[in-house]
């Protein structure tokens, strides 16, 4: 079987490369996917239907078009990875992971100790929370080959 992987949140490091890089090293038979990760081409996503002299307007539209994406990704993901930083607020991670949860999606959070506390209600509905990149390719080794 091959699995797909939706891989949300921080946009800031390179967690992404580094589980894509260990599921390859691993051989797991992967697809990855994921949202817009640039963040210019993010917010100008709704553009192409209209100039908006209101930022929330602009936002608005801008999250409904990446909705397309992220809702479609999400639906056919097997599993997804939502990744926490602590740099930044992520409060679309956070809506991912509670779209995940109301579909039944599995899913594994990614996040250092620091923020646990405001995690708390995410991590509770997460098959597992990780705190490296490479605990998630070893989750995904075990999930996928059974080792």
């Amino acid at each position: 079987m091959n699995w797909t992987v939706y891989l949300s949140g921080e946009i800031h490091t390179d967690w992404r490369e580094q589980i894509i890089k260990g599921a390859r090293s691993r051989s797991l038979p992967v697809e990855f996917t994921s949202a817009v990760t640039d963040h210019e081409a993010s917010d100008a996503a709704g553009d192409v239907l209209g100039a908006e002299s209101d930022g929330f307007w602009r936002d608005h539209k801008s999250s409904r078009v990446n909705a397309i994406r992220t809702r479609t990704l999400i639906g056919k993901c097997d599993i997804a990875v939502v990744r926490f930083g602590d740099k930044y607020k992520q409060w679309n991670a956070a809506f991912d992971a509670g779209y995940c949860a109301a579909l039944g999606k599995p899913y594994i959070t990614l996040h250092d100790d620091g923020i646990i506390h405001p995690l708390k209600e995410v991590d509770a509905a997460a098959m597992a929370w990780a705190r490296t990149p490479q605990q998630v390719v070893e989750l995904l080794m075990y999930v996928i080959s059974a080792e």
